[in-house]
């Protein structure tokens, strides 16, 4: 990396819709060099999310935007970080989004604002990257302005990670290095969809998709290639041969 990249990645402003994954994601990129973000959560640090969530149990009850920005301040306290304790919805979306040079999109599909933040990037010129924590494996995708829309996968919110999964492990198929594990999880949760359990998420998988969501916004403010939806980034800890 050159002095002028470094320089180009500290300045770089990120946007990070959600501080569930998001905060791993964001102590990783900061532990790269990258100073200047903006966190948006409404949501409050429960006991649940220690698990695979940057939080303690100091956390527990905090916001989790402003308990992040804590955190990483404690990190490199020359770090520019800004939160905001409140949900993205349609009428804060533009606002929020306005001004940085890539967003990350970690929040929850139970609705269709993530869909809509993704329009709103795109109209904006804005990269974004979408995270997903699959167990034992990281998944993420990205899309610019003129790659395909997530629609591909699925036109509503419902049940949409596990419709991504699913379509990335056909696609592993197809490449003739499936992933049998993850099929058989999928498999099971559709099983037991009935019973609102939240699909199976590890701290392994946070940080493997934290490693790539870093890589790619350093390609991406370095002019170097990513992989654009419909094509993915996703590593597994498991080996089938094993």
């Amino acid at each position: 990396m050159t002095l002028e990249e470094q320089e180009i990645i500290k300045r770089y402003r990120i946007l990070l819709g959600g501080a569930g994954i998001g905060s791993i994601i964001a102590e990783c990129a900061l532990r790269f060099g990258f100073e200047n973000m903006t966190i948006v959560d409404g949501d409050r640090v429960e006991l649940s999310n220690l698990n695979r969530q940057n939080y303690t149990e100091k956390d527990v009850g905090e916001f989790k935007s402003e308990s992040l920005e804590k955190r990483l301040l404690h990190i490199n306290s020359n770090a520019k970080i800004k939160y905001h304790n409140c949900f993205i919805d349609s009428q804060n979306v533009a606002e929020l989004v306005e001004g940085h040079h890539v967003a990350i999109n970690a929040l929850d599909f139970a609705s269709d604002i993530p869909f809509l933040f993704d329009s709103v990037c795109r109209k904006a010129n804005i990269p974004v990257i979408h995270p997903y924590n699959i167990g034992w494996a990281g998944l993420v995708t990205v899309l610019k302005p003129d790659s395909p829309h997530l629609s591909l996968i699925s036109e509503t919110s419902e049940g949409f990670e596990v419709k991504m999964a699913a379509y990335v492990t056909q696609n592993l198929r197809f490449r003739n290095t499936p992933a049998y594990w993850a099929e058989d999880v999928i498999r099971a949760y559709k099983e037991k969809i009935d019973e609102e359990k939240a699909p199976p998420q590890l701290s392994v998988a946070s940080w493997i998709v934290a490693g790539f969501c870093t890589q790619i916004m350093y390609h991406l403010c370095s002019d170097r290639p990513v992989k654009i939806f419909p094509d993915f980034y996703f590593a597994s800890v498991l080996n089938e041969n094993l």
